[in-house]
């Protein structure tokens, strides 16, 4: 296909309702999500797409019942430990948006030392939003912002959307072109609120563990369909 996404952000969801309708443990659900997961990152590699956005923990997923945040944790760590050599083999860069301070200090230097290991990779970047939300990202942005304006090193007139971007998270790749929600939801969740902007929004009705490369390949021949025109016209775009 030609006209592939260069960014993909996907909020991945389901992974409860899929265990629920088995009559298994949402930590069954959550581990199968970690296999739909691996697919889906060596699915987007393969097609060298240049960036993969994963929510895989909101700010607002702390008000989760206390056992299941502390399997969440757990099942991360474990995860980024049996997969991190892989994805540096692979030439994956991985690096973690979000505040990471709320973490424990044996999951904060897992996160540290995966993203040194693949910090010179030059094939895909994997971005994981962990304690994320996208008005934190805003907030957090004006606040450099001020801080600068307050240290003279910049002027209140030079504030735009340009400016305020730069001090966004991923503000050093393309916004996302796709963006995939899964098990029929129809809404962003407070991700990525500013870099999705003109992003093509696609909501499927399966669930997560259930989003294998068939599913996703289906996404990508949806996006391909569409016109993205970016405030201009149809006939604009064609006479171009």
């Amino acid at each position: 296909m030609s006209d592939l996404p260069n960014h993909i952000a996907i909020i991945m969801d389901g992974n409860g309702r899929w265990a629920r309708q088995r009559n298994l443990s949402r930590n069954v659900g959550h581990k199968a999500g970690v296999e739909a997961t691996r697919k889906i990152i060596e699915a987007t590699a393969h097609k060298q797409i240049g960036a993969l956005t994963l929510f895989a923990f909101s700010s607002e997923n702390w008000n989760r019942p206390k056992t299941e945040v502390k399997l969440l944790m757990e099942l991360f760590l474990i995860s980024l430990k049996r997969e991190i050599n892989k994805l540096n083999k692979n030439n994956i860069r991985i690096r973690f948006i979000g505040e990471r301070d709320a973490f424990n200090q044996k999951l904060i230097d897992q996160i540290s030392h995966s993203e040194t290991l693949t910090k010179n990779n030059t094939g895909m970047t994997l971005n994981v939003a962990v304690n994320y939300g996208g008005r934190w990202d805003i907030v957090n942005a004006c606040k450099q912002i001020a801080r600068k304006v307050q240290s003279q090193q910049l002027e209140i007139d030079d504030i735009d959307e340009q400016c305020l971007g730069k001090h966004m998270t991923l503000s050093d790749i393309p916004e996302p072109d796709l963006f995939i929600r899964t098990s029929g939801e129809c809404r962003i969740s407070n991700f990525l609120l500013w870099q999705s902007a003109y992003s093509e929004l696609y909501f499927t009705d399966t669930l997560w563990p259930d989003f294998d490369e068939q599913a996703f390949e289906l996404a990508l021949q949806n996006y391909a369909l569409r016109q993205r025109r970016f405030g201009k016209t149809g006939e604009q775009l064609e006479t171009e």
